[in-house]
This record gives structure tokens, C-alpha cells and sequence, in this order.
């Protein structure tokens, strides 16, 4: 009788306090079965846990692909000022052509210990509309014809339950500053777009953002260049008179096929992503675009590759009489954190609370660390669960998904284990 009222107690909460569809009660019911096989077979062994679940299929739900984070926004909003937060926007949105800005809450603390920054992106990669969450084998997937967008809102939500369960219990903390990204799939823009003083008065961040089970902890990661190569050649009559021609297309293969692409060195990597030209088969092409990257974790290696293509291109177009317009432009820097330094050992130590080992990882991929390590912040991007991003078969197993939460609120507490030295946390 006892298990009944629980099993019925549960039944109600989901039913009555979520908006999509019944909630995640359903949705979980549907997969595992009712009552506590819930809780036995997937071992989510409280509300709380259900309610990050239950958050982040809500959120998934809510259109937010980049430049258009608009709702996403305002739901946030809403959630924190129910909670009690200041949420406010930062102006972000003119200057990157989007409609939304950046989402700040500041949160208040003990004055005597170190202010931590947490930190996600609302936006998600297409085909990110129309999503629809199931649970499936111990994961959320999508239903397979977009992606999950569990990048990034498995950091989201979890960094929501976190502060959720700290006000709830009334747990003392550190003075703690929340930044929800926009735009950042684009390039990183709401980040950059981010005002300095922002976080000034920040000692450590953390962004919720690499794919791996939690434990992964970025602590490095490369620079990033784009590049532009316009190949210009002189456009002739293919049948008639091609010899008149100089062919882009000739010139921009020739150059291709003597690039340094892929993994370059054990630092470096560059790709050619996106090559056009030719107006028609009947004429000679007389200009190709290619657009490409290269990424480095040694700004010395960048700058050879860099020259590098810039030299074949130019050398090619020499050989068959172009010519090249090229154009650079860098993404942003690279970041090393000491792997003994107070920010990774603070890392550590939550992971070991929650029973998790440390992995320190080099990424080949950048992220809103690369940012605020740039504005002078050491930062950490710290694994989330996420598998097969940016695509439709994107998920999160349930476990990373309602650990997370624990992780973050260990960080927090954890903080004032961390020593003051002049002064300043460091």
C-alpha cells in the first residue's frame, strides 16, 4: 500500500507540474515501465534527478538555432526569476545579427571566497527544429531527423538543477556568475561579443561543453584560423577557342593536391571545407573559392601552415597565369592550463567526491574557454555526456545526464578548499 501511494504520488507530480505532453513520467513510463522500476531500473533515485530529465527534454524542445535564441532566452528567464535570480541580457545581439543576447545571473556569495563562473550555449547546430526527445535504452535520443541539441543544453540544464538544489537546501556558497552563450556554434560570437568587465570579478570558470563522459576535462586547446582563396583565372569558349582560357578550376586542383591537409603534425590541422566555381560545362571557369582552416595548438605551426597555403595557391596561379586574392582571419587563441594548477585541482578533487576519476584532455576543437581564457579567466571545459554532436543521431545517457548536476554543486563547495595567495585566488 505504501509503494502504491509513492508510485502515485510521483505519478502526479509529473503529471501535474509539466507542460509537454504529461512530462517525463510518460516518456520514461513508455521505455521502462511504471512505478519504482523507474528509479530501480535506471537508477534515478530522486525527484531532483527526474526533474534535470524532465528540464532538459522541455528545453530541447525549444526552437533555438543560432542567431534566433530568442525564446530560449525567455524561457530561461522566466525559470530563474521563479527561482529568485536577477536574470538579465547582455546587447550582444545587434552586433552579431541575431535577436537575443547573451543571459547573465549573477548570483551572490560568501565574500571571502573565490567567485566561479559557469558557463553554456543556447544555440544548436541544424537541422535543430522541430526536435522531439525519446527515451531509448538508457538514452535520450532524437526521433532521427534532427539533432539532439544536447550541445549544449545538458549544460544548461544541469547548471539550472544545480542552483535549483543549492537555493532549495539553503547550502552556502561562493559568489557564483552564470553566462548562457549565444551564437556560439557560428564562431563563438556571443563569447566574444561578451563585455571584459563581465568577468572581471570571476576567479575560476567553467564551461559545460566537450563531448565524453563527466570526468573529461579540457585543459588545452588549439588556436584557430579561416581562410579565403579567391582563384581567378579568364573565362573562354570550352569548344571553340579554350586555349584563350585560364582555367580556376586547373589551378585551384593543382594547388589542393600539393596542400598539407588533414593532420599536418602532431599539433597542427587544416581542411579545405568548401570549394566553388564554374558557371557552366561549355565555359572555361575563371574563378574558384575555397574556404578552409587550420588549427594549432603551437602559434608557430599555425603561422607555417598558414604560409604554407598561401604559397601553393599562389604558386599554381603563377603556373597557369591567375591570380589570388587571400584572406585570413583569426578565430581565436589557444589555451594550456598547468595540469597542477588550483582550477584543475579543484576539478579533481569534486570529480573524486562524486566518485569520478579525472581525465585531462588535449581537444583539437575550440569553445567558449577559448574566450574567457583570452580575456585573462582561467577556464576549464568540462565533459557533459554528449555523443555523436551535430548530427541526427546525437544522445546522452540518462546517467550523465542526472550526475552532472552533482558535479557542479561539488565545484561550488569544493572552492574554499582552494588557497588564497596575495590576495588573489590564482
Amino acid at each position: 500500500m505504501l509503494v502504491y501511494f509513492f508510485v502515485q504520488k510521483i505519478n502526479l507530480f509529473f503529471m501535474q507540474e509539466n507542460s509537454i505532453d504529461g512530462g517525463i513520467y510518460k516518456l520514461i513510463e513508455q521505455y521502462y515501465g511504471k512505478g519504482v522500476g523507474i528509479i530501480k531500473e535506471n537508477n534515478i533515485r530522486s525527484l531532483s534527478q527526474e526533474r534535470v530529465v524532465r528540464l532538459f527534454m522541455e528545453l530541447v524542445q525549444v526552437d533555438s538555432v543560432s542567431r534566433e535564441e530568442r525564446e530560449m532566452v525567455d524561457r530561461l528567464k522566466g525559470i530563474f526569476e521563479k527561482l529568485g535570480f536577477t536574470p538579465r541580457e547582455d546587447g550582444v545581439a545587434s552586433s552579431i545579427n541575431g535577436n537575443a543576447g547573451n543571459l547573465i545571473v549573477d548570483i551572490p556569495g560568501r565574500e571571502d571566497l573565490p567567485c566561479l563562473l559557469f558557463c553554456a550555449h543556447l544555440d544548436r547546430v541544424q537541422p535543430g527544429r522541430g526536435i522531439n526527445p525519446i527515451i531509448k535504452n538508457g538514452y535520450v535520443i532524437s526521433s532521427g531527423d534532427t539533432v539532439l541539441a544536447g550541445d549544449d543544453l545538458i549544460g544548461v540544464a544541469a547548471i539550472i538543477e544545480a542552483l535549483r538544489l543549492i537555493k532549495e537546501k539553503g547550502m552556502e556558497h561562493c559568489p557564483v556568475k552564470l553566462i548562457f552563450t549565444v551564437a556560439e556554434e557560428v564562431g563563438l560570437l556571443g563569447a566574444k561579443g561578451l563585455a571584459r568587465e563581465e568577468i572581471e570579478a570571476v576567479d575560476y570558470g567553467f564551461v559545460l561543453d566537450v563531448d565524453g563522459d563527466i570526468g573529461t576535462v579540457v585543459y588545452k586547446a588549439p588556436s584557430q584560423i579561416k581562410f579565403n582563396a579567391v582563384i581567378k583565372g579568364k573565362a573562354a569558349h570550352a569548344g571553340i577557342n579554350p586555349g584563350e582560357g585560364v582555367d580556376a578550376i586547373r589551378i585551384s586542383s593543382r594547388a589542393i593536391s600539393r596542400m598539407k591537409l588533414g593532420q599536418v603534425n602532431e599539433e597542427t590541422t587544416a581542411n579545405i571545407g568548401v570549394i566553388k566555381g564554374g558557371r557552366a560545362i561549355n565555359i572555361v571557369p575563371d574563378m574558384v573559392e575555397l574556404q578552409g582552416e587550420v588549427r594549432s595548438h603551437s602559434d608557430k605551426a599555425l603561422s607555417e601552415q598558414k604560409e604554407h597555403i598561401r604559397q601553393v595557391i599562389q604558386e599554381a596561379a603563377l603556373k597557369y597565369g591567375g591570380k589570388v586574392e587571400y584572406r585570413v582571419e583569426r578565430l581565436y587563441n589557444g589555451f594550456e592550463l598547468f595540469p597542477e594548477s588550483d582550477i584543475i585541482n579543484l576539478a579533481r578533487m569534486s570529480l573524486e567526491d562524486t566518485g569520478k576519476e579525472m581525465e585531462l584532455m588535449i581537444s583539437g576543437a575550440g569553445s567558449d574557454a577559448n574566450i574567457f581564457n583570452e580575456k585573462g579567466l582561467q577556464t576549464l571545459n568540462l565533459g557533459v555526456g554528449m555523443e555523436k554532436v551535430h548530427s541526427p543521431e546525437e544522445r546522452v545517457a540518462l546517467e550523465n545526464l542526472v550526475e552532472l548536476p552533482g558535479l557542479i554543486i561539488r565545484i561550488i563547495q569544493n572552492v574554499e578548499k582552494i588557497p588564497e595567495k596575495s590576495g588573489k585566488y590564482v
